[in-house]
């Protein structure tokens, strides 16, 4: 049978196993998001607790992005995320046996566990970023980068909430977070499954790096000279400090304090927010991406920034679920065209590197962001911080897009990867963008 369309990726095998140990651990992340704060507000029912449990998540994830990068640049990316699900499945685990046992009284293990976990979780997306080129064609680079953000809406506003949902209701949080182990255990069974993967050929054969040290130089190095990756990294940092923080924090808060309602609600806006980015991303995937893709990536995250304003208007539980499909739709919209852009346009013995400079500069203030999120809704109010941050997060976002020679990429030529063939020579419908963490 012959695969077409978002499909088309599924017919290799290396990426096909990756795609589903990812599937499965996202829906354990999905899992996560629901059952970490139910716990959370169930032992301190104040927003500052789940600040406090936001930055131990970013803050070591920020930490060992960079080193992540250089360590998925010289090594076989697939032990790199390897190594990274053993240790999260380790955290889960322990963190059900805590729950379960009724030994989970105090927020400290929470924050020790969540700490070891974002860790981990630093090397794992900059490995991911730089093995899906090298088990998919050129030509599959858009349709696979669609799968990508299909599957992580699908698995952590849908399958995982819902999922999360259910558990929680049946039996606790504690088996929520078993469930989110056993996940990870698939994730490690389809990664052994993959073949191991040559090493990426070094960006300059001259004069390769001598050191990680040398190579992590080299890495910021390169994004330096690119307006159109130091730039975009900066808009993600600021945005990010405005808006993820006030909606991971505040959100539950709403629905569980403010409006009276259970965490199936909260499954239930999620997993609106899940078929949104579902639906863009399938999208994109059949029709591509339009020639001038820089304009189109930005002008889909402002609006998509903007829509956080809509969890602070809405009275209701519709209302906040529309807000959700329109800030994860736009919000996958975008990211697949940013992806397929790194990836087409970055040499590939420095895309982890690149990539993990990405992740690190854009979520580099994720912890103020979540730090602020609690005494900011204390002096403003919890609805007006969530408005203030979909309007102001706009408004960062798409004014990046006039840094001069922000747009040059949109002319450049396509980079030709070894032994696979390449599109047009010029960029056509169709670009990409890395993720940013959610």
């Amino acid at each position: 049978m012959t695969l077409a369309g978002p499909l088309a990726p599924l017919r290799h095998r290396q990426f096909r196993l990756l795609w589903t140990g990812m599937s499965a651990s996202l829906v354990g992340d999905g899992v996560l998001l629901v059952a970490l704060a139910w716990q959370v507000y169930d032992l301190y029912g104040a927003p500052a607790a789940m600040s406090a449990v936001g930055v131990a998540l970013s803050l070591p994830q920020v930490a060992t992005l960079l080193f992540g990068g250089v360590v998925s640049d010289r090594f076989d990316p697939r032990k790199v995320m390897l190594a990274s699900d053993l240790v999260r499945l380790g955290t889960m685990s322990t963190l059900a046996v805590l729950a379960l046992t009724g030994s989970l009284t105090s927020l400290w293990p929470i924050l020790i566990i969540a700490a070891v976990h974002g860790a981990a979780a630093g090397f794992f997306g900059p490995a991911f970023d730089a093995t899906v080129p090298r088990v998919v064609p050129a030509d599959d680079l858009i349709a696979a980068n669609s799968l990508d953000q299909f599957v992580r809406p699908a698995g952590m506003q849908i399958f995982g909430p819902m999922l999360a949902g259910a558990v929680i209701a049946a039996g606790g949080a504690g088996w929520a977070f078993a469930v989110n182990a056993a996940t990870f255990a698939l994730s490690v069974a389809c990664l052994l499954a993959m073949s191991r993967m040559p090493l990426a050929a070094p960006a300059d054969e001259e004069e390769p790096a001598e050191s990680i040290w040398q190579e992590m130089r080299a890495g910021l190095s390169y994004v330096r000279k690119h307006v159109w990756l130091w730039g975009t990294f900066l808009s993600a940092t600021f945005t990010y400090l405005l808006f993820v923080g006030p909606t991971e924090v505040l959100l539950p808060y709403v629905v569980k304090h403010e409006l009276g309602l259970s965490a199936s609600a909260l499954a239930l806006i999620l997993t609106s927010g899940g078929l949104g980015a579902i639906a863009a991303a399938l999208t994109v995937g059949w029709l591509g991406i339009p020639r001038r893709f820089m304009t189109y990536t930005y002008g889909v995250w402002a609006v998509a920034t903007l829509a956080v304003a809509g969890y602070g208007a809405a009275t209701h539980t519709w209302q906040l679920a529309v807000a959700c499909v329109l800030v994860n739709g736009l919000e996958a919209a975008g990211t697949v065209a940013w992806a397929t852009t790194k990836q087409r346009f970055v040499p590939e013995g420095m895309l982890g590197r690149v990539s993990s400079v990405d992740w690190f500069v854009s979520t580099a203030l994720l912890p103020l962001s979540y730090a602020l999120a609690a005494p900011v809704a204390g002096w403003i109010g919890v609805r007006e911080t969530l408005i203030g941050a979909g309007l102001l997060g706009a408004v960062v976002t798409f004014g990046f897009l006039f840094l001069p020679g922000m747009r040059r990429v949109e002319k450049l030529e396509y980079i030709e990867r070894p032994g696979v063939p390449v599109a047009a020579s010029t960029p056509a419908p169709a670009a990409e963008k890395a993720e940013v963490p959610a």
